[in-house]
Formats: structure tokens, sequence, C-alpha cells
């Protein structure tokens, strides 16, 4: 299987690491780090040295009790950003955005993935720019609004849930133009889901995987707040093993792209976890 994004084909045989790289000064657990033009050319050069596959830059925060910015302000954060990395690098480069305005001049600048934490639920004209430029299209479950996303009463069947969710993305995805083969799922965690249900969903991704075999799944799991109470109330700098231990289980059930902070700890995890299963 290969994922198909503007300028390349990217070969998913191997579990790929796309590294977070938030330009925001209140994400949960780096805001305000990256958030100069060198501090975040410096966190690209390390993750790039490192071997992440794809660099998720975002200007907005999504953590709980998050404020929204206006799309001007997004793209005064990120698109100076993009620019400079791709003068300098040949790296995929990812946009996290759910706003089409910010998507469209940020793949001008550069990027060659649109990463919809929405599901084309905020803006569904974001799957017109990915339909435009041929990205690649990161399509995230979650319910609600941005406001509410992490206030929602809990569904019963979270599995039947995400599932619906995804197709029903993938049908507003394909009216815009969009092919299947540009198209990844993020089964959200921590959106719109319980402690429990965050567990559950990975502890059965396989059954989603088998579901929808035609699309990469896209795991996020890296320093979350459930790994955290797992660890009692570890801090968001404190759960790099929960991380790297949940990240193994993604894999093992069969996710093809991780979305992490600690890019060389995750390659390592994952080339055992690969390792392994090549002899089942």
């Amino acid at each position: 299987m290969d994922w198909q994004i503007s300028r390349r084909k990217i070969s998913l045989e191997k579990t790929l690491v796309m590294a977070i790289l938030n330009i925001t000064p209140d994400s949960f657990s780096d805001g305000g780090k990256f958030f100069s033009l060198d501090e975040a050319l410096k966190q690209a050069e390390k993750f790039i040295e490192e071997g992440a596959d794809i660099l998720d830059i975002g200007g907005e925060s999504t953590r709980p009790n998050s404020a929204r910015v206006s799309a001007e302000e997004e793209i005064r954060r990120v698109v100076p950003v993009i620019e400079a990395i791709t003068k300098r690098f040949d790296i995929a480069i990812s946009i996290d955005t759910s706003k089409s305005e910010t998507a469209e001049k940020a793949v001008e600048a550069g990027a060659e993935i649109i990463n919809d934490i929405s599901g084309l639920l905020f803006d569904e004209k974001v799957g017109e720019v990915a339909a435009k430029y041929k990205t690649g299209l990161v399509l995230m479950h979650l319910r609600g609004d941005f406001e509410t996303m992490h206030k929602q009463t809990p569904v019963e069947d979270i599995l039947s849930e995400v599932s619906e969710g995804f197709r029903q993305s993938i049908e507003k995805a394909k009216s815009f133009g969009v092919a299947e083969n540009q198209i990844a799922f993020d089964i959200g965690i921590g959106f719109s889901k319980t402690f429990e249900q965050n567990l559950e969903l990975l502890g059965k991704l396989d059954k989603l995987v088998r579901e929808f075999p035609s699309f990469p799944m896209l795991v996020g799991v890296s320093r979350k707040s459930f790994i955290g109470k797992i660890l009692g109330d570890a801090p968001a700098d404190k759960r790099l093993q929960g991380s790297l231990a949940s990240a193994a289980v993604a894999v093992w059930n069969g996710a093809r792209i991780l979305r992490v902070h600690d890019v060389k700890e995750t390659l390592e995890t994952i080339k055992v976890v690969e390792a392994i299963k090549k002899q089942l």
C-alpha cells in the first residue's frame, strides 16, 4: 500500500512516524517551545535527523479548553515555518488544521498533507482543497464542534461510532473528488471519548483496520492524558514509557502511521514490534 500525497507516494510497508511540531503558545505538551522560527527549524532538523517520515505542523491547540484562533493568525504562525523547512529539507510536511483557508495557504507554501481533526465536520471545504492540490488527507473521528468536542456525552458503542464517522467522512471527501489513495484515518484518541473508550479503541484497532483495509490508520497517543491517568497523574513530560507502550499496541494492531513527540524512541519501538510480527 502507498499513500498518495501532493508530490510523492509514501510507502506504507513500514510504519511511518509523523513528528509533531506545534507553532502555538498553548499546546498541552510543548506549547511555546517552538513558537519562534529559529526554534521551530531546530526542532524540525532534530526530528529529521532522528528519522521522521513526516512533519506535522500545527498553529492551533486542540487541547481541552483551548481557544480557537482565526485563520489569519494560524496562517501567520505556520506558513513561514513551512516555507523555511521546504527550502532546507526534502521531507513530507503535513498541516494540522481544520480550516480550508489555512490548508490552502499551507499547501501553497509546501505542505503535502492536510491533517483535519474534524474529518471535514468543521469546514468541509478542506476536502475541496485536498482534491484541488491532490494532497494526502487525514480524516480524524470526533463528535461535536471545536468548543464541544471534549464535552460530548459518551456513546455506548465506540467502535460502531468511529466506523460510521469514517464512512461519513469518506463520502464527503469523495464528493469533492478526493481519491481513496489520498485518504488516511485517525481514530481520534482523546477526542469525544472516555478514558475506557480510548483504551478500547487501541485494543481493538485491528477490527477497524480489517473493516477499512484500503485506508492507512493513523494513531496519535503520544503523551496524552489517558496515559497520565494510568501512570498516577504523570505530567505530559513524564509519559514517554506509556506513550511507547501505547504505540507498540497500535502498531501490533495494524496502525501504519504514528503521530508522536519522541521520534527516536518511537522508531526503536516500531522496529522491535515489526521484527516480532514478521515471525508470525
